[in-house]
This record gives structure tokens, C-alpha cells and sequence, in this order.
């Protein structure tokens, strides 16, 4: 058990510590890591971790105190709410990301149902694969999941959604693209299944929402997705993934000023005054606010074209040499920048046990299952580093086969 030095240690030897501790961490931003981190060059890590130092002790809690925060917050939600085809009575909040968003797009779904038809068992409708953090959610919130198959496609089977939907459903969930498989769901039936109940529509965009647009742009056919699409009534965007901002900062953007009222929280039943906070956290560090707000100033309209183009390549290269390897199996192909792949014949190729060897060799990718399968994002960072990943998953695949070696299936998220 660690003790709290008697004496303070100097600084430097403080520093020193830490950047030993990190030795065996994945060097992410020489980009052997396709999950987790995301790296748009030195220059926009540097700008990012200056802004963030400047502002760390500054709390986001109360704008009052500082004011520079309220300009900051929104600035960061006029540029994303453009991202996501906000119309100008669009309305947003920052959150600490991708999860925080989506609790706050359920619980928002759960108080309007409430407040308007007297909900009180609510439930909410959605494809499995949908985010965990939407169990998280209704399990903290009191609501019932009510997973539906996807298809062959691996897309939200619209049809037993509509099936799923009663009198007690407040929310309809769909993704762009969703996680596991990378593609993106037939979000206009959605929106329309919750427009013609009356109820909430969420779109987690969490991994999409700042690159979609972009690729759109650079003349790829993207489905509808966004807040264009008559029924959506909220979407979530990450900026610390394709934003390449500091973590942790994700906007949900609701249609209206209405709708996101319903994810704050305002109380005076206490002693010390009104208290009100836009999110899950109360206090919260500026420091993400203020890294998102410099990085997008400083990329930019073409920097994020460039940078779209740039994951997008990488993204087609990496995926075009998984098909090439027999022994492997592409789930679908990448709508965006992110695929899963499995083996062809898993009783011959152990894919966890392909893992154990990437990260022998100095990789990392996720595992999921089901199906048992390698799940790669592509960032801007691995641009010129596709060959050599592709090199060492073509070895990875023949020691294993060779060894017919196992592996462990992992998990994407720890609560240790």
C-alpha cells in the first residue's frame, strides 16, 4: 500500500517518476494504439496541453466566476452544432465525454416523458449495438433497455424496433456509426418511428459526429445521420476523438432550447442557494473547454478536411489488407474510420490469441465479442503506419495458426 511521503519529493524527481511509470504504456502517439487515443501531430498535442494548463484550475461550474468560459462554451457548440446540421434553434452542453453524453441523452428522454405524459416505467428502444454506456444509463436512471437483433448487415433492424415500442418508451437509439461493426444506422426510419410516438431520438455520434460531415464533403455517400433528419431530437459528439481536443470534452446538441433543458438539473433545497449544473459533474477543470476551443481555432475548416482525408485513406489501406489476409474475415465494410474484423475459420484462428501477438510486437487493438473479432479506429496519426501494422497482423496470423495458440477475449472498458 502507498504511503504519503513524509517529506515532499522534488519536482523533477516527481516527473522523472511519472515518465517511468509510463514505460509500458502503448506509445500511442507514435500510433501503435488503434483504440483509445488519437494524435493529429505534435503541434496540435502541444497547443492542446498548453490551453488545457492555463485553464485546469478554473471551474466550470460557475461561468459567473468566469466569464471566459461562457464565450469559450459557445464557441465550441456554434462550430459543432454546423457539424451535426443544427438548425439555429439547435442548443448544446459540454460534457466530459462519450459516456456522460449518452447518460444525459437518456435522462433527458426519461424527464421529458415524465413531465409530459406522466411516465413513470419508462423504457427505452435500441439496437444491440448500442454503446454500454446506455446500460449504464439505465441502470443509474430507473429505465429498461430493450435490446433489438441487429441484421445481417450488422445495422439496427428497424422493424423490431417499431415492435419493441409501447406506451412507456421515451427514447429510440440509433448510431453513426455504432462501435462495434462501424456502420451506421438507418437513422431517418428511426427518427421517423420516434417522430410519429411523439418521443426522443437520440443519435450517438460519439465516434462520427466531427468526421461524418467532412468525409461528406470529400464526396463520400453519407447516409442521413444528423439533426437534418426530421424525429432526431438530440446527438452526441465527441471532440476528443476526430476533434483531436484534450480529454475529456464531448457536446450533446439537442434540437431546441427544450429539449436540452430537460438534461440540466436546478435545485434550491439545500442551504447554500441555488444550485444548478448542466451535466452529471458539478465542479469540473476548464482545461478541456479551453483545449478543445484552441485546437479547433487552430486546425480549423481545412485542417479537419485534411485530417478527414487523411484517417479516411488509412482507413481504406488497413481495411483493404485485412481482406487481402484469407485467414481473416472484414465484419463490414468502414463507413467512417473505424472496422472489426474476425477469422475466416475460427476453429482454425484463435483472433484473441492474434491480439496477444500484435502487443508482443508492440500493437494494440480491442477485442469484442460477438462475434470474437479485432476492432481497429483509425486516426489521422496512422497514416504512414498502415504496412508495418499490416506486416505484423499477417506474422501474428501464421504463429498462431502455427502454434494453434488461444487467447483471451479482454474487455473495452476496466474497473480496476
Amino acid at each position: 500500500m502507498s504511503a504519503l511521503p513524509l517529506t515532499g519529493r522534488p519536482s523533477t524527481e516527481v516527473l522523472d517518476d511519472l515518465t517511468a511509470r509510463k514505460e509500458l504504456d502503448i506509445k500511442w502517439r507514435e500510433g501503435r494504439a488503434f483504440s483509445l487515443a488519437y494524435f493529429a501531430g505534435q503541434d496540435v498535442a502541444s497547443l492542446a496541453e498548453e490551453a488545457y494548463r492555463r485553464f485546469s484550475g478554473d471551474n466550470g461550474l460557475n461561468p459567473a466566476a468566469f466569464p471566459s468560459l461562457r464565450a469559450l462554451n459557445s464557441d465550441v457548440v456554434d462550430v459543432v452544432k454546423g457539424w451535426v446540421g443544427g438548425s439555429p434553434a439547435a442548443a448544446g452542453f459540454l460534457t466530459s465525454g462519450g459516456t456522460e453524453s449518452l447518460l444525459m441523452a437518456v435522462k433527458a428522454a426519461r424527464d421529458r416523458l415524465f413531465v409530459e405524459r406522466g411516465v413513470t416505467k419508462p423504457n427505452v428502444v435500441l439496437p444491440t449495438s448500442a454503446h454500454a454506456a446506455f446500460e449504464k444509463a439505465a441502470h443509474y436512471f430507473g429505465l429498461e433497455n430493450r435490446r433489438v437483433a441487429v441484421t445481417d448487415d450488422w445495422r439496427a433492424d428497424t422493424a423490431e424496433m417499431a415492435n419493441a415500442i409501447d406506451d412507456n418508451t421515451v427514447l429510440l437509439v440509433g448510431s453513426a456509426p455504432q462501435y462495434p461493426q462501424g456502420v451506421i444506422d438507418d437513422i431517418p426510419t428511426i427518427a421517423a418511428l420516434a417522430r410519429q410516438r411523439g418521443i426522443n431520438c437520440h443519435v450517438d455520434a460519439c465516434m462520427g459526429g466531427v468526421i461524418l460531415s467532412f468525409l461528406k464533403r470529400l464526396g463520400q455517400d453519407i447516409p442521413p445521420w444528423d439533426l437534418s433528419v426530421p424525429g432526431v431530437s438530440s446527438v452526441s459528439i465527441d471532440l476528443h476523438k476526430f476533434g483531436y481536443t484534450a480529454k475529456g470534452a464531448s457536446v450533446m446538441i439537442y434540437a431546441n432550447k427544450d429539449l436540452r433543458s430537460y438534461q440540466s438539473f436546478i435545485t434550491d433545497n439545500w442551504l447554500g442557494g441555488t444550485y444548478g449544473s448542466s451535466g452529471v459533474l458539478g465542479t469540473k477543470s476548464a482545461g478541456p473547454l479551453a483545449a478543445a476551443w484552441a485546437v479547433m481555432q487552430y486546425l480549423g475548416d481545412e485542417g479537419y478536411l485534411r485530417l478527414a482525408k487523411v484517417a479516411r485513406n488509412a482507413t481504406l489501406e488497413l481495411a483493404q489488407g485485412v481482406k487481402n489476409n484469407l485467414d481473416l474475415k472484414l465484419r463490414a465494410e468502414p463507413e467512417s474510420t473505424l472496422f472489426s474484423f474476425g477469422a475466416s475459420n475460427p476453429a482454425e484462428l484463435n483472433i484473441f490469441a492474434v491480439a496477444d501477438e500484435l502487443w508482443r510486437r508492440g500493437w494494440y487493438v480491442d477485442r469484442q465479442s460477438p462475434p470474437d473479432s479485432l476492432h481497429c479506429t483509425v486516426n489521422a496519426v496512422h497514416f504512414d503506419k498502415v504496412k508495418s501494422f499490416i506486416d505484423d497482423l499477417n506474422k501474428s496470423v501464421k504463429i498462431v495458426k502455427s502454434k494453434s495458440a488461444t487467447g483471451e477475449s479482454g474487455s473495452y472498458g476496466s474497473v480496476e
